[in-house]
């Protein structure tokens, strides 16, 4: 049976200047009751032997049976175990809506998943095939739960996801309609591997190999895939008879390559996917509202970019909120009465991640003091003070 699985993540904090003013927390976000977040063990057996996967699982009110998104993650640089359990919170957030169920399952040797990291050095297509293996197994359990319907079923990736995302493709797989492949691919840093031309190679056998429709997401701004190479990789793919609509945009912020894991790409892609999925008769319409993650409103207490009017910091706290200025929403700047702060922006849930390493580090309630544009420390701070126990008082 599969058992709920609590793994420390990394906290989000920024090393400013020193690391006493900012040390990394070890912290797990909250589980999101508005989306019915579970986290399960999914038994999956590789050559032989069991693996469990940490498997993120969204799901809507009710039994089902629901429409199946299976979104697959990407690869950060290091030990693959040391990496976040990985969410898609705004892509979870709109499927979720719509009356689909969510999975995430972090594969082999990543996070808190069983056993060990595979890769097949520079050969894409072998790493693609590799990583798919565990999708498909995840694939293979889920499609026998009673909650899951499935004739409709939806699977997604991002980056090295996305190259899983590709590679799945090429497997005969009842039920599976369509594929969504998010600036997908595998970057080799260092070493003599000519990854670019070894990655053309793999999504021209995988075109060769599929007749799943697919729809792909590239930013011109893409640290990882400039445009020159997608193009090589649409050509390579299409070229070898591989169905896919391709949507280029231009920038998103930094790095085009993070666009699906913020709200703010919603934009982008949502009406690309909402035509696609009429194309293939998955579901469209908003069948569950939910409530929004709004920020609280705007209370006056001083201007956002006022830094000395900010409670209780010191130096390095002051620092530290001009640091968080620099920094796009989504964001959320948190402190308590001890003068502990911390701040995260752009990721999934910002507030919900600020609140929480605050609280780590001052062992005691934090309170937000900005969000997005607006500061929104409440306005009987002004007159009154926090309490150690976090509650207000005169």
């Amino acid at each position: 049976m599969p058992v709920p699985f609590l793994r420390l993540m990394t906290a989000v904090c920024a090393v400013l200047v020193s690391l006493a003013s900012c040390a990394a927390s070890l912290t797990v976000l909250p589980l999101n009751a508005a989306l019915n977040e579970q986290v399960q063990m999914i038994p999956v057996e590789q050559d032989g032997a069991l693996t469990l996967l940490q498997t993120t699982l969204f799901k809507p009110p009710g039994d089902g049976p629901f429409p199946l998104l299976l979104m697959n993650h990407g690869k950060s640089l290091g030990d693959p175990h040391q990496q976040s359990r990985d969410r898609f919170v705004a892509i979870s957030r709109e499927f979720v809506r719509r009356g689909y169920a969510v999975a995430i399952p972090m594969r082999t040797g990543f996070a808190g998943s069983g056993g060990q990291y595979r890769e097949a050095a520079c050969d894409m297509a072998r790493n693609g095939q590799i990583q798919a293996s565990d999708v498909r197994a995840t694939l293979d359990y889920l499609r026998r739960q009673p909650w899951v319907d499935a004739t409709r079923i939806l699977i997604g990736g991002q980056s090295y996801g996305g190259l899983a995302t590709l590679a799945i493709g090429t497997q005969s797989s009842s039920g599976v309609r369509g594929l969504l492949n998010f600036a997908g691919g595998l970057r080799m840093h260092g070493g003599q591997c000519d990854w670019q031309r070894s990655l053309v190679q793999a999504f021209a056998q995988f075109g060769r190999h599929t007749n799943v429709p697919s729809l792909w997401f590239y930013g011109a701004n893409d640290r990882h895939f400039a445009p020159p190479l997608v193009q090589r990789l649409v050509d390579a793919y299409r070229g070898a008879g591989g169905p896919a609509q391709v949507v280029r945009y231009g920038n998103f912020r930094t790095d085009a390559h993070g666009m699906s894991a913020t709200s703010e790409g919603v934009a982008i892609w949502w009406p690309a996917t909402e035509k696609f999925l009429q194309q293939i008769n998955m579901p469209t319409d908003v069948t569950w509202t939910l409530p929004d993650d709004v920020a609280p409103a705007a209370s006056g207490y001083a201007t956002l970019a006022d830094v000395a009017a900010v409670p209780f910091l010191n130096g390095g706290g002051r620092e530290a909120y001009r640091q968080f200025l620099g920094n796009p929403s989504p964001r959320a700047f948190a402190l308590a009465p001890s003068g502990d702060w911390s701040w995260a922006a752009e990721g999934e849930e910002p507030m919900a991640q600020a609140l929480l390493n605050c609280g780590q580090r001052a062992h005691q309630r934090c309170v937000l003091y900005a969000v997005n544009e607006a500061v929104v420390w409440p306005e009987p701070m002004q007159k009154k003070t926090l309490r150690t126990d976090g509650s207000v008082g005169k």
